[in-house]
């Protein structure tokens, strides 16, 4: 019997480590097509001539992106409505998850639960109220009309998260510091934040990342060159029917690094925090 449990858990290590190589190879193979298309000449994208890997790199396909395309204005464009979601997201998640965690008041489990169903509710059905909103507000092809739109979904979820959180967080330690004269908020602040940080983390990173890549809202709510995001950007590389794969992969794969490094920066507590999250839900 030992022998055949050694031998059973041994099969079912190397068809996890299967799954696993499996599971990289579909993540990674996407990032390296774009790669190498971004550096191929255009014979070697299109044709009979079409290669595997560039045997002739080129960045040509990037100085094109830079010298005739606005991409800097769509990445500024782009970080601003992140960054801005992204404050206001910990912010207002993190007032809203105190208040629903620790006060008592009538129909703080109803507007709980109203928080997850906002936050289920698919994106298609909300752009058409949406639109109307912003445009009684004139905030249509606005960075704020974009920044008050993705509250709609980051906030919810930032709460939601961060009441987890805070219910774990010993209610003792609160007590003692409103006992020394401690009120709500720096009770918040100096006490359940800092123990807090990988939902912190968690949540910024969600905030930016969604913000970031958020491609339905900014297509419909934005039409000027001026406030135009990246990820709507990219279509500009489309003219009727002709695709210019070599500058549109080089912007996507530009497009893609913030996230990237954002994530590398918070990598240890974004782990841990999505960890720590699965545990204590």
């Amino acid at each position: 019997m030992p022998r055949t449990r050694s031998g059973s858990r041994r099969l079912l290590k190397w068809i996890g480590n299967v799954l696993l190589v499996l599971l990289l190879v579909w993540t990674l193979v996407p990032f390296y097509w774009m790669i190498v298309t971004s550096l191929k000449p255009d014979r070697e994208i299109y044709g009979f001539e079409a290669t595997l890997y560039p045997h002739q790199p080129t960045l040509a396909g990037y100085a094109r992106v830079f010298t005739t395309t606005p991409f800097l204005k769509y990445v500024r464009n782009s970080a601003i409505i992140a960054g801005a979601n992204t404050l206001a997201s910990l912010l207002f998640g993190c007032l809203g998850a105190y208040a629903l965690a620790r006060l008592r008041f009538p129909g703080r489990a109803l507007i709980a639960r109203g928080l997850v169903v906002s936050y289920l509710v698919p994106p298609a059905l909300l752009f058409i109220p949406l639109f109307a909103v912003l445009s009684v507000l004139r905030l249509i092809d606005t960075h704020q009309g974009l920044i008050l739109t993705y509250f709609s979904f980051s906030v919810p979820f930032s709460t939601w998260l961060l009441m987890g959180y805070f219910h774990s967080v010993p209610l003792e330690l609160e007590e003692a510091a409103l006992v020394d004269g401690c009120g709500r908020l720096g009770t918040l602040f100096r006490i359940i934040l800092p123990m807090s940080l990988p939902a912190l983390a968690v949540v910024a990173f969600f905030a930016f990342t969604q913000s970031w890549n958020e491609f339905l809202y900014a297509n419909v709510f934005v039409n000027s060159v001026e406030v135009r995001t990246i990820t709507t950007g990219l279509t500009l590389f489309i003219v009727e029917d002709v695709f210019f794969w070599g500058p549109m992969m080089g912007a996507a794969f530009l497009s893609a690094l913030p996230p990237l490094v954002v994530y590398l920066i918070f990598q240890r507590w974004v782990v841990k925090g999505l960890t720590l999250g699965a545990v204590k839900g």
